[in-house]
């Protein structure tokens, strides 16, 4: 047991590994079953925004100024007896046309050293597969984009939905690259995009379908325009990324596995009851307190913080704060020091211990991020 759960504890630091109990991380996805979902389930309204989640590690990114609107959920429309329960679902309510330069997609990143093994820009470079399950309403051609954030370096590879509103397996094998490694650090390295829309200056061109530097013209031609109608919608999951030439059936890991790996990124404690603790700490002054929050997981860098909903702290016996502004004193990757400001005051004696928890408050949240 010990010698799996180290193995399992070094494959999550590496993204790789060993087989161990027939896991062995061939999958470079994170959260490809859909089944992490850490912000909520859904999200609606979402036009001309970037980097909005639902499913951990998977963003909605518009550029541009286009105007359709959707709604992203996590769903339990999946293909039958695969394994899969939940899906990524795109729900088209307000259509537009993209303009030139103007693109709506579905994406993916990586750390630059969680793709090392690939030897990419090496005269050893690895083929890359890529393996999904998707299923739309409007049929036509559809790109998926891998981006070297690196270099500057794209390759586009179409690939059809040729039935409506049928699930359908689709892989993608991308030759080697042997032009310009991968940074191995901990910063953004590689961008899968899924298309769904793309204005006519990224489709002038003929498809990126071996790497090539960045243009434009080249980017996703063929690509069809998903935001035309309020009927369309669009399912994924089962996504599988891994080296050679050929896709191997879904690399399933234990649900506990896979929040930890999604919480590298982003992390959020939310209340389960009234009047949930979140830390101790000190008064250190009238209305603040601070306190030390341990992390489930060292994150990929030292996070971002937001927090909502209403809290307090209990000093002395006595419980003070209607609401409250939580801010990073001290920000480390895997313990953070919480500055509490409180709208009432106190009496408390400075340094004297306290407690901080919600304050009424089972909505009471407060989200750590640190993604790509």
């Amino acid at each position: 047991m010990g010698t799996i759960t180290q193995t399992i504890a070094n494959n999550l630091t590496t993204g790789l590994g060993a087989d161990v109990s027939g896991i062995n991380f061939r999958n470079i996805i994170i959260n490809g079953d859909m089944s992490i979902a850490q912000r909520g389930t859904s999200e609606s309204g979402i036009t001309n925004e970037g980097n909005t989640f639902v499913i951990d590690r998977f963003a909605w990114q518009e550029n541009g100024g286009m105007t359709s609107t959707f709604t992203m959920s996590q769903d339990t429309d999946v293909p039958a007896g695969y394994g899969f329960s939940k899906s990524l679902k795109l729900d088209c309510t307000a259509t537009d046309t993209p303009a030139t330069d103007e693109r709506l997609r579905i994406q993916t990143m990586f750390e630059g050293q969680n793709l090392q093994y690939l030897k990419k820009g090496t005269a050893n470079a690895e083929s890359w597969t890529l393996s999904f399950w998707v299923k739309s309403s409007k049929t036509g051609t559809y790109i998926v984009n891998f981006r070297d954030e690196d270099n500057s370096r794209i390759v586009s590879k179409a690939y059809t939905i040729s039935s409506a509103s049928t699930w359908e397996k689709k892989t993608i094998t991308v030759a080697p690259d042997t032009t310009d490694p991968f940074d191995n650090d901990n910063a953004k390295s590689l961008t899968i995009a899924w298309l769904l829309a793309a204005g006519s200056s990224l489709q002038s061109g003929s498809l990126a379908d071996v790497w090539q530097d960045y243009a434009n013209a080249n980017y996703a031609a063929g690509q069809v325009n998903f935001a035309d109608s309020t009927d369309n919608n669009f399912w994924i999951t089962g996504v599988q990324l891994e080296s050679g030439t050929s896709a191997s059936d879904f690399e399933f890991l234990p649900i506990d596995v896979n929040l930890k790996r999604c919480q590298r990124y982003y992390y959020k404690w939310v209340s389960i009851n009234l009047y949930n603790n979140i830390c101790i700490g000190k008064v250190t002054a009238v209305k603040t307190a601070r306190g030390v929050y341990q992390l489930p997981t060292i994150m990929r860098t030292s996070p971002s913080l937001t927090a909502d909903g209403n809290f307090r702290m209990v000093a002395g016996g006595n419980s003070y704060g209607t609401g409250s502004d939580v801010s990073i004193e001290r920000n480390n990757n895997d313990t953070q020091f919480l500055q509490f400001a409180f709208s009432s005051g106190t009496d408390s004696t400075s340094s004297q211990a306290c407690e901080m928890g919600a304050n009424n408050d089972t909505d009471a949240e407060i989200a750590f991020s640190a993604e790509l």
